[in-house]
């Protein structure tokens, strides 16, 4: 699982304290001196939750909300509140990046499971996710041993139809409601979305 980013800003105080019990956290934390060194780094997004203390400046950066600032404003800190608040705020940060991906002008909601177009939807299945989702993130074909090894685990040598069935049943989806019949490309060497 990748952990998301918690940087922090100016506060070395927490960073250390943070830093001693990384190990419990399920967060990544990452320490910058001041504003200027946070906003010109490349892991900044608007994924990432940011603690600063009474700092509004921040929010004049594009990639900068009131959603992944943690704005520390009373002091001293009670650790355990400061905890679940960092928690909180990562998990509405997470629940709203999964709510829209988008894959070839499709929406897919990873929290809802539908995946539409204009007004149509489905709902798909877990693994209906996981394969489009799978297909997606490596732009290169896969065939179906890669796909049972890395989806259903599957070891590579085993026979089974289970993947082309279940690519022929979201094709067939896809084909029946939205009339697309080249979402997942099939190949000699394997399946694609492009």
């Amino acid at each position: 699982m990748i952990k998301q980013n918690v940087f922090i800003i100016n506060i070395n105080s927490l960073y250390e304290i943070l830093d001693e019990i990384k190990e419990n956290l399920s967060f990544k934390i990452i320490k910058f001196e001041n504003e200027d060194d946070l906003i010109n780094s490349s892991d900044l997004d608007l994924n990432s939750l940011i603690i600063a203390k009474n700092n509004d400046k921040l929010l004049l950066n594009k990639n900068i909300t009131a959603k992944n600032l943690l704005n520390l404003k009373e002091f001293p800190l009670i650790l355990n509140k400061l905890l679940e608040s960092i928690n909180i705020k990562l998990i509405k940060l997470k629940f709203n990046q999964q709510s829209q991906v988008i894959i070839k002008g499709y929406k897919l909601n990873l929290n809802s499971k539908f995946f539409s177009k204009k007004d149509l939807n489905i709902k798909l299945t877990e693994k209906e996710i996981e394969i489009i989702l799978y297909l997606n993130n490596a732009k290169i074909k896969h065939d179906v041993a890669d796909l049972q090894k890395n989806i259903w685990g599957y070891s590579a040598n085993m026979e089974t139809h289970t993947v082309e069935t279940h690519i022929y049943r979201l094709r067939k989806k896809i084909s029946d409601l939205f009339g697309d019949e080249n979402f997942i490309i099939s190949h000699k060497d394997g399946y694609f979305i492009e």
